[in-house]
């Protein structure tokens, strides 16, 4: 039996769980192809599972702090000490496992704070021999607020050109393309791949109403959870004025799913009103947010990639408050280009009050989303892309042995 090709991939997630979710959803797709060698750099919650088909190794965890600074949450160590750690056993899984691909979520075009491990593993890659193919892998919409913004897609650029072989976006380009919010001066050289939007295997999720516990007629969350406690408070507080409407009745379900990474403090806080409010439920997490909002009526959320990708499969009638703060403009993109689809609603984050949010929900009640035809494929595609790049590289090294 032929040997599967060995594919690194490097994730870090920094303030949420977005991009680990997409990672392993592609990881779990990609390991029909390839041995998976999966780097995770960030906190891994408990609820999170991690594929059986992939080899998970866990770096010592960073995050970033309030003021976007690198924070480490390992006893005894010093920052300094972390960041030499990890950028050793990076370079010691990739010499241990040889990798045909090497795959890496986000870099350049963001997470600049990790370049201190990721330029080394780059560099060994382009000094090894047979070289492996390099890919970096991206969502649909980078930010593009920053201040240096320019010189960041200068420099991006330059990188991808110096080191990779190709450019994975994680969308479909009837919505977005990667050019819409990123804009080098020069142009990139290499090949830019579109492959639809990575969703969730629909083999994965739960059947339909086979956990009645979690339904509800309405439901909210917020990803990760991190910095879901405004849209939470203004949920409990919009509550009431929504059962003023003649229309609405009194005993109208709400539950709310905090997400592992909101903060103990809030999450006391809505525990504390799920025991004073008789209609309220609330969950740390679910095993599978698909499932709980086929079972609902109506969904409340932020606009994150995965969610926004739960709510096109699930066709739910939904109302999003994108998060849109400290320079971070990709929800509220994604938000209206999904509204202008007539798939969902969008009520924007500085517009977010009780009577704001009550009013939304009323209209969401009778809403009827539109239909969905955007491309929610892109993990298949992008295994068919990189079976295809490594048969390329195959064949060209092979061509130069002989030459």
């Amino acid at each position: 039996m032929k040997q599967q090709p060995c594919l690194l991939f490097y994730c870090q997630h920094s303030l949420g769980m977005g991009h680990l979710i997409r990672s392993l959803t592609l990881a779990r797709q990609l390991s029909n192809s390839f041995r998976v060698v999966f780097l995770n750099g960030g906190r891994l919650p408990d609820a999170i599972p991690i594929p059986d088909s992939i080899e998970l190794v866990d770096l010592p965890s960073l995050e970033m702090g309030a003021d976007s600074q690198l924070v480490s949450r390992q006893c005894g160590a010093s920052l300094m000490q972390i960041k030499n750690l990890r950028r050793q056993q990076i370079l010691s899984v990739y010499d241990r496992i040889q990798p045909d691909v090497v795959l890496i979520e986000l870099f350049p075009f963001g997470r600049k704070k990790f370049a201190f491990e990721l330029l080394p593993l780059l560099r060994q890659a382009s000094s090894s021999t047979p070289r492996p193919v390099v890919v970096c892998s991206v969502r649909d919409i980078l930010v593009d607020q920053r201040r240096d913004q320019q010189r960041h897609d200068d420099r991006a650029r330059w990188l991808v050109d110096r080191y990779f072989d190709a450019v994975l976006v994680h969308s479909d380009p009837v919505l977005s393309c990667l050019q819409e919010s990123f804009r080098p001066r020069h142009v990139l050289k290499k090949q830019i791949y579109h492959t639809g939007f990575i969703s969730a295997d629909s083999s994965q999720t739960i059947p339909a109403n086979s956990e009645s516990r979690h339904r509800a007629d309405i439901v909210v969350s917020a990803g990760g959870g991190i910095v879901g406690a405004p849209l939470f408070r203004c949920m409990i507080e919009a509550y009431p004025l929504i059962l003023q409407n003649h229309d609405i009745q009194d005993d109208i379900q709400v539950s709310i799913v905090a997400g592992p990474f909101l903060p103990e403090a809030e999450w006391q806080y809505l525990q504390d009103q799920s025991r004073q409010l008789a209609n309220l439920t609330v969950y740390r997490s679910v095993p599978d947010l698909r499932t709980v909002l086929r079972n609902a009526r109506v969904s409340i959320s932020q606009c994150g990639y995965n969610t926004a990708m739960d709510l096109l499969q699930t066709g739910i009638p939904s109302l999003v408050v994108p998060y849109s703060q400290a320079r971070e403009n990709e929800q509220q993109r994604r938000a209206e280009q999904l509204a202008d689809l007539g798939v969902l609603m969008v009520l924007p984050e500085h517009q977010l009050n009780a009577q704001n949010l009550a009013n939304k929900i009323i209209e969401l009640l009778d809403f009827k989303p539109g239909i969905n035809t955007l491309n929610l494929s892109g993990a298949t595609i992008t295994q068919a892309i990189l079976e295809d790049l490594v048969k390329q590289s195959i064949t060209e090294n092979r061509h130069d042995s002989v030459a």
